[in-house]
């Protein structure tokens, strides 16, 4: 059995979509940080079957909660302190988000100004389709 040691402080991200971990990982922008990431890929899980998780052992604060609600909404979110669980985030759909995804359309305003930040507003909570502020794109989460 595979056995990664606990962190003292920082956070853990638990229930992550099976093999969905890498793309979190670069969206969350965890490779610019210094600081210590675990990534465990496909461990067993009575919940989901299959599941990966995510240990930083960095302050929370350095996590964007918006983007990783964006990604999967379901994700738990553990915040370790000395080395205990301290506290669990609920994740939401945030109502825009920014510069996370690109718009697709050839015709958007953002593909002829390119310093235009990419703004995708949620558009339908139940479906989860987000639309580009600009041009009313769909974005398609299948893509992400």
């Amino acid at each position: 059995m595979l056995n990664i040691g606990k962190i003292e402080e920082g956070f853990v991200l638990d229930h992550i979509q099976a093999g969905m971990a890498m793309s979190i990982y670069h969206h969350l922008m965890l490779d610019k940080l210094d600081c210590t990431v675990a990534i465990i890929k496909n461990a067993r899980s009575n919940k989901m079957d299959k599941k990966d998780i995510i240990k930083v052992e960095c302050d929370i604060s350095m996590l964007d909660l918006d983007v990783l609600g964006f990604i999967d909404h379901n994700i738990t979110v553990n915040v370790i302190k000395n080395g205990e669980i301290v506290e669990k985030k609920e994740l939401h759909l945030p109502r825009q988000i920014r510069n996370v995804i690109r718009c697709k359309n050839p015709r958007c305003i953002t593909s002829i100004e390119q310093g235009l930040p990419h703004i995708f507003v949620l558009a339908d909570k139940q479906k989860e389709v987000y639309r580009c502020k600009y041009c009313e794109e769909k974005f398609d989460k299948r893509t992400l």
